[in-house]
């Protein structure tokens, strides 16, 4: 894609404006408005999703759906941190560049990378990129598979699978991806050291290793940016060295464990544990809620509830943390007592027989405020409310 200078000075003009509006204003002499607008758009977008490419004028952008698909700043540089740490970093492989988000930053972690990409109107913008961003980079407009087929041994393999069928409707199953990473695991693993899968965060992480075969599992990482789960990354190799490692990640915080069967202690009262814990989008997605219990000194309220409670502050806890000042039944005298305060609340309800709606239709609670109502269930089936401060 090449722009001339009438719409270069055009999205120069226009960087903070409206497309919409601008679309209505209509054609202007020597300006590609489709173009342009494009580029506008884009630059928009990538102010929040990629701010430092943001801050350079001669990257392109593409359609607005590639946008939306494209990993951010944020995860793309997670990724290349974990290249950094993976033995014999010398030569990278993306077969599925796309817009060549995750290929530019893991790039940097590599002496030699290559950059796959079919589409020809993406892969014209993202090359072009790469030209100001890897410019070590070798871009090739070609099928991914077909670049497998023919490749010598590398030192990793990235792979982002089409999540779309042909009808645009989205995909979760590795085996409803384009390409069906299960067809070509085994030429996938002898052409590489180390192969990294990017997936749907709706997936279950741990059909999906069953479903590739644990013996090659390296690493699981579930990525979550303010706490909404955005990425599964599945790191295989022929022999793994070490057993599986799980690392659930959510922004700066990181908590990493290897999977092994562990018992959960699970509460019946709170009458000495004042401080709640809730689990981040990361913690959750895993199911780790032993090993967490283990890590942190923490107790489960209940097997279904996923909420922690511990006598003192852990302020290294994964996840939200709340001060109880009040625990109360759903019988109605209780209630009036415990809430005779509290006009209004953010209301969570966990492993309980009513919607936050109508929770709060009952309370007569307003939405907002500083205090903290998490409704949930303990061991013994006792429905409780609890009251908390957020720490």
């Amino acid at each position: 894609m090449e722009m001339n200078e009438a719409t270069r000075n055009f999205v120069r003009q226009h960087a903070d404006d409206d497309v919409r509006k601008l679309a209505l204003r209509g054609s202007t002499d020597g300006v590609d408005l489709t173009v342009a607008l494009q580029q506008i758009q884009g630059r928009q977008a990538a102010r929040k999703k990629l701010p430092s490419w943001a801050s350079q004028e001669d990257i392109l952008y593409p359609p607005h759906l590639n946008m939306e698909q494209c990993s951010s700043e944020q995860t793309a540089r997670y990724k290349a941190g974990i290249c950094a740490h993976q033995p014999a970093s010398t030569t990278l492989v993306d077969l599925t560049g796309g817009f060549g988000v995750d290929f530019a930053f893991m790039s940097e972690a590599f002496d030699e990378a290559t950059y796959v990409e079919r589409n020809s109107e993406l892969f014209a913008i993202s090359s072009a990129n790469m030209k100001i961003l890897a410019p070590k980079a070798k871009c090739l407009n070609e099928d991914g598979l077909e670049v497998l087929h023919r490749l010598d041994h590398v030192s990793m393999i990235f792979m982002d699978p089409a999540r779309r069928d042909s009808h645009g409707g989205r995909t979760y199953g590795i085996s409803d991806c384009t390409p069906n990473v299960l067809e070509i695991k085994d030429e996938l693993l002898q052409k590489a050291d180390v192969v990294m899968l990017k997936l749907s965060p709706m997936l279950d992480w741990h059909k999906a290793i069953s479903d590739l075969g644990e013996q090659y599992i390296k690493e699981v990482h579930i990525v979550s940016v303010q706490n909404e789960c955005k990425e599964l990354l599945i790191v295989m190799q022929q022999q793994p060295a070490e057993p599986l490692t799980v690392y659930c990640v959510n922004d700066d915080s990181v908590f990493s464990y290897r999977p092994s069967p562990i018992s959960s202690n699970h509460i019946s009262h709170l009458s000495s544990l004042i401080y709640l814990y809730e689990p981040n989008a990361s913690i959750m997605k895993a199911g780790c809620f032993a090993e967490v219990e283990q890590a942190f000194g923490v107790s489960q309220l209940a097997p279904n509830s996923h909420l922690f409670a511990s006598e003192q502050a852990i302020a290294d806890f994964p996840g939200r943390k709340f001060r109880v000042t009040a625990v109360t039944s759903m019988n109605k005298q209780d209630l009036k007592q415990a809430l005779k305060d509290i006009r209004q609340a953010n209301i969570t309800v966990r492993n309980f027989p009513m919607s936050v709606a109508d929770l709060r239709k009952r309370l007569k609670i307003s939405e907002g405020g500083n205090d903290y109502i998490f409704a949930t269930t303990l061991t013994e089936g006792k429905k409780v409310l609890i009251i908390c401060q957020h720490l």
